[in-house]
């Protein structure tokens, strides 16, 4: 029998939202491999929550919650397939699984979170970020599926209108189904490349979490904390892909400089400024170890191994002063042999500059100016504007950070660009620059 822990019934509904996050990815992982259709699965993970919403405050939370969820969708199931009148002879097979031989001890309460949990949610990744949908619908369905977000809290951290995400999620599922794209772990040459989409959604995720590209906040930290999870869970169950490892690692140090990057107000504080001593350690060593698994699986030239280690040159130094340049930009170098992109190659200006003097990197980021890519990119004229400024050319610097302002959508970084144009045009002014 299952027993029951005592909640205070103001408690009770977060300690059911922190068990949905919880549970809720292995859930529908299960369900999805029974039912064999994610968007099933969801909607009997979903009903088995009314369930506990409805019981839990009243009984207290069980003693194993996810058991408890999975034998509750287990009812929801059989309920739904036998008064359905469609595909009798698939829901009669499926009834049958539930209740006798192979799929009775699955079912069981005690047991329903077995051995193959792992597997099961391996499959769900591959499933959610499946190519057949576009990237809007694949970050929106990790999320929903792997990182137990509600449609309205995905909404608020794209800054996006609940309905379109809702609109996205729907349709993911429809066209899964439509499709017919298996449950599964692609093998041989699928491979590759679908594990290549799970690891742009979940790096995508974190992207906006670490900088976000429009709204009201430099960082948006629960969606770092979504895509560190989700990364970590993959390299537990992805552990021989070097590149899983790379991201983790990515990731990882990215995130160790989280509470660096902003100021008493919120305000940015850029990579340069950052107060060191405020860096998370403990991220770093992670990060490292990751990094060190990548390269020892041979990985050390992916993508992600390859910005996992530019960020390890940062973690390293201790001062900014001290930061290898050269290496950074040697990084970058091979980053756009893999990874061939005008982004990479305005970072490897960045670096130049850093290394070689500002002259060097503005001759690099200068011949970026036409690539259809880069229209719209705010970080150009960013970049552009800094390196002008070093070389004293501030009415050029002024005008390329007014520029930048003008194109991002995100409060803050308009705000440091703005006043970084105003500083420019202060100083143009003053008699020493005369």
């Amino acid at each position: 029998m299952i027993g029951w822990t005592a909640v205070t019934a103001a408690g009770v509904h977060r300690a059911i939202d922190a068990v949905w996050r919880i549970e809720s990815p292995r859930l529908i992982a299960g369900l999805a491999r029974r039912v064999r259709d994610v968007g099933l699965a969801e909607e009997l993970a979903q009903d088995a929550l009314v369930a506990a919403l409805e019981r839990w405050p009243v009984s207290g939370i069980p003693d194993k919650p996810g058991a408890w969820l999975m034998a509750a969708a287990k009812h929801q199931a059989v309920d739904r397939f036998r008064r359905s009148e469609l595909q009798a002879r698939k829901h009669e097979q499926l009834v049958h699984e539930f209740e006798a031989g192979s799929g009775a001890g699955a079912w069981e309460g005690e047991t329903a979170l077995d051995d193959d949990i792992g597997d099961d949610l391996l499959r769900l990744m591959f499933t959610a970020c499946h190519p057949v949908l576009s990237t809007e619908a694949r970050v929106a369905l990790t999320l929903r599926l792997l990182g137990g977000l509600t449609t309205a809290e995905i909404a608020r951290a794209f800054l996006v209108p609940e309905p379109t995400v809702a609109q996205r999620i729907v349709r993911a599922k429809r066209t899964l189904a439509e499709a017919r794209v298996p449950f599964e772990v692609p093998h041989g040459a699928e491979r590759a490349p679908r594990l290549s989409s799970v690891l742009e959604v979940i790096y995508l995720v974190f992207n906006e979490g670490y900088s976000a590209t429009a709204g009201e906040d430099w960082m948006r930290p629960e969606l770092c904390e979504d895509a560190l999870r989700l990364g970590r869970v993959l390299a537990g169950l992805a552990s021989a892909e070097p590149e899983v490892h790379g991201l983790v690692a990515l990731m990882e140090i990215q995130a160790s400089r989280s509470r660096a990057r902003t100021g008493p107000s919120g305000e940015p504080v850029l990579l340069l400024e950052q107060d060191r001593a405020r860096w998370d350690r403990l991220l770093i060593h992670r990060g490292l170890a990751a990094l060190a698994r990548a390269e020892a699986l041979g990985g050390a030239h992916g993508p992600y191994a390859l910005q996992a280690a530019i960020a390890a040159c940062h973690a390293r130094a201790l001062t900014a002063e001290q930061t290898d340049w050269a290496r950074i930009a040697a990084l970058y170098a091979k980053l756009a042999q893999v990874a061939p992109s005008p982004v990479v190659e305005l970072n490897r200006a960045v670096a130049l500059s850093r290394a070689l003097g500002p002259a060097v990197g503005l001759a690099l980021a200068d011949e970026l100016t036409d690539e259809p890519q880069l229209e719209g990119y705010p970080f150009l004229p960013s970049v552009r504007g800094d390196l002008l400024e070093k070389l004293g050319r501030l009415d050029e610097a002024r005008s390329a950070f007014e520029r930048a302002a003008s194109l991002t959508k995100n409060v803050r970084e308009r705000e440091l660009l703005l006043a970084r144009a105003a500083a420019c045009a202060r100083a143009s002014r003053s008699p020493s620059h005369e």
